[in-house]
């Protein structure tokens, strides 16, 4: 969602928005995966903003700790904790560990963790 902040409607959105380390290391990684160089330049200007903008969620010890309870609601759930999916479970991890609601425009991509935490849609 961070990557399209900018395009979202203000209102669907809560007053005070918190973005995940985790969040912030997918967004250095984009310009580096890149094809061309005028799609590098527009990556690094949308991480060099969020950096601005945003103080990271840590991934803590806490984090550490709400993991397990991730992992385990996504197992219950029937579905693949590890491969492509781990990314996106690490930053549902932040929010389970903060206590705060996960926005997306992913939902799917994390069908199953309701219980643990609220995934909002966006």
């Amino acid at each position: 969602m961070v990557i399209d902040l900018e395009q979202l409607d203000p209102t669907v959105l809560p007053v005070e928005v918190a973005v995940s380390a985790i969040s912030m290391a997918e967004l250095a990684a984009g310009p580096h995966a890149a094809h061309d160089a005028e799609e590098r330049a527009r990556r690094q200007d949308r991480v060099q903003r969020a950096e601005a903008a945003f103080e990271p969620l840590p991934f803590d010890s806490e984090s550490a700790r709400a993991y397990g309870r991730v992992y385990a609601a996504v197992i219950a759930a029937g579905r693949k904790a590890r491969g492509p999916r781990a990314v996106d479970l690490l930053i549902a991890t932040a929010a389970c560990a903060a206590e705060l609601p996960l926005y997306t425009r992913n939902p799917e991509d994390f069908h199953g963790l309701g219980d643990v935490v609220e995934v909002i849609a966006v």
